[in-house]
Formats: structure tokens, sequence, C-alpha cells
């Protein structure tokens, strides 16, 4: 798969039913629907999709029927990153023997707090434990730990480590593009920086708002590929205050009720999230522009 044309991937919220277990039939419509609006490639077991409260047998059934859904049609990215350097690797390893993940997704480890040296030795570990392709994830808000550009820089230059989801901002988003290889893939984490990412050289950003707003962060990286910048950042401004209002509750419980709202059925939360009040309800909805 040719993760350069994917520059708005969605990660994917998981679908549950009404006694909060996973939901095929609702996978489906998510996935067409997402096909549909915008999204060009799909992570499946991130932090949208609940990943802390998916337990490793869920996971798999989770990622096969993805790529069963899927058929081909957009890359699929799987996380398997855990604070456990010897469990991930031994998830990624079974997640390898599927047909249809085209890379991995994995996290910086949390909790644990490690420096640069533990987490350039957590990947390359982890690389060199598995043919499939790396995309680092590098979230310092959920994770307690930050990568710094230079070690996500040194970690490029290995084999299968093949791009970053970049949360720490356009300070690093900058370095990393400048100082990687053209075919590194960076990916804004934030989707507020997905434009300003976009401008600097970044390929494109792995999105929570893409579920609501594809199509318009895709005609934005179009926009500013025809060279009509203006045109493109009027896009931006008009999406940050949307992009913003998916994060003022945890996520994904804002973009799980605007998608419900929109009737395409993904279901509750898992605690310990909890859905937004009728209060965050009505003022996310008017924000989105989605309310009645």
């Amino acid at each position: 798969m040719d993760f350069k044309k994917a520059r708005v991937i969605t990660a994917m919220a998981t679908p549950f039913n009404a006694e909060g277990q996973m939901d095929f039939s609702k996978l489906e419509t998510l996935i067409d629907y997402l096909l549909s609006n915008g999204s060009e490639g799909l992570v499946v077991g991130g932090t949208t999709g609940e990943s802390p409260t998916l337990s490793r047998d869920e996971k798999v059934s989770l990622y096969q029927k993805t790529v069963e859904l899927v058929n081909g049609r957009v890359p699929i990215i799987a996380g398997t990153g855990s604070n456990n350097t010897a469990e991930t690797i031994s998830f990624t390893k079974e997640v390898e023997q599927m047909n249809g993940i085209d890379a991995v997704l994995v996290v910086a480890p949390y909790y644990n707090k490690p420096n640069q040296a533990g987490l350039y030795a957590h990947f390359e570990a982890v690389s060199q434990n598995t043919k499939l392709p790396i995309i680092i994830y590098n979230v310092p808000g959920r994770t307690g730990v930050a990568i710094e550009p230079a070690t996500t820089i040194r970690l490029a230059a290995l084999d299968n480590i093949i791009g970053v989801k970049e949360c720490l901002g356009m300070d690093a988003i900058s370095e990393i593009v400048e100082q990687t290889n053209d075919d590194f893939l960076v990916y804004s984490g934030e989707d507020n920086l997905a434009y300003p990412a976009f401008c600097v050289g970044a390929t494109g950003v792995i999105s929570v708002a893409s579920h609501l707003f594809g199509k318009e962060m895709v005609e934005m990286f179009d926009l500013f590929e025809s060279r009509e910048v203006a045109e493109a950042a009027k896009v931006h401004r008009q999406l940050v205050p949307k992009m913003a209002s998916l994060f003022t509750v945890p996520s994904p419980a804002p973009v799980k009720m605007a998608l419900n709202h929109l009737g395409v059925d993904v279901g509750g939360l898992r605690l310990p999230l909890v859905a937004c009040s009728n209060e965050e309800e009505q003022k996310i909805l008017t924000v989105l522009e989605l309310g009645d």
C-alpha cells in the first residue's frame, strides 16, 4: 500500500452494541461511511478505538473483520503497542500473521516513563522482531512521556520504522520532516495541526475529526497541493473550532455521539469513559453545526 497517498487517515472508533460488545454489522456501516467520506486510510485499535478496554482476543477479531470489510480499498494500520515491550512484540507477531494489515501503530510506553534510551531500545526491539512496517505514536498527553525529535530521527534510520504519528507540536514535526528521508511518513496526531503540518512537508494527519469532516480535510489538502493556499487556509480556519469541540469531553465520547446523531450508529463507550451529558452534547453539536 502507498501510504504517501493516504493523507487523511481516520483513527476509527470501535462500534459497540447495547451490551457493550463489539458490533460487526455496525463496523461494516462505519467503514463504508468513512471510505465514502474522505478517509484514505484507517487506524484500527487505536486510542479512538478505545484500545485500553479491548482485550487481545477482541483486537484480533476486530482487525480480521476490518481487513475483510475494507477488502484492500485503503491501507489499514493496527494498534499493537503497550507499555510492556515483550507483550508488544508478542502481539505484533500475532498481527503479522494476518493478511491485509499494512502497518502497526506502536505507542510510546505509558506509565512506566522510560528515558530516551529506553524509548529507543523499546522501538528497536519491536522493529527487530517483526517484518511489518511500524509507525511510532508519540502522544505525551496520554502516555506521560515524550519521544524527543532526536530519538524519532534516530529510529527513522531503522529499516521497518516507516513513520510517526506526532503529537508533540509543530516544532517537533518540522524538525522530524527536515531531518528524515523523504519517504519517512510524518503524520500530525492533532487534528488542529493537520494543515500547518502539511504546509511544512508532513504526509498528512491521523485524525478523529475525519469521522465527520473527512471530505473537507481532503479538500483542504487538495487545495494546498493545487497552490490555492488561501482557500485551503480558509477551510482549515473553519474546521479548527469544530475539531476542538471533539476534545472538550474525553475522546471518543464526542465523535461517537456525533456519529450516532448523524445516524451512523456506533453505540456507546466502555467504562471508564462515559457519554456526553445533555448539556455537553448540545454545546458540541452547536459548534459542529449538526444540531437539530
